[in-house]
């Protein structure tokens, strides 16, 4: 199983990053995929799931309508757009490969993350 996160970078407050996460080494479209995040000194915190077809989604309350989570199978590849950031959208972002829970424990693969800051 191989995750590899992209997209990450520098954005002002207000403005919009698009992360991806290209799957590789397992069926991509059998499993629900999700988005945690995690800032300096701090847990890693879910953001958002999507379930194996992308018709099932949850988001934390922290980034609901601001965030959406998509994905495109025939490209292996899972999405996290992200509008209207703020500094404390600031963290490290990590795509996982498990169940599609909250949970960190419902997540059975992490990829490497990509960092995300926010900052005027």
């Amino acid at each position: 199983v191989q995750l590899v996160e992209s997209g990450g970078g520098l954005a002002q407050p207000g403005g919009s990053l698009r992360l991806s996460c290209a799957a590789s080494g397992f069926t991509f479209s059998d499993y629900a995929m999700g988005w945690f995040r995690q800032a300096p000194g701090k847990e890693r915190e879910f953001v958002a799931a999507i379930g194996w077809n992308g018709r099932v989604t949850r988001y934390a309350d922290s980034v609901k309508a601001r965030f959406t989570i998509s994905r495109d199978n025939a490209k292996n590849t899972l999405y996290l757009q992200m509008n209207s950031l703020k500094p404390e959208d600031t963290a490290m972002y990590y795509c996982g490969k498990g169940q599609g829970g909250a949970t960190i424990d419902t997540y059975h693969y992490w990829g490497q993350g990509t960092q995300v800051t926010v900052s005027s």
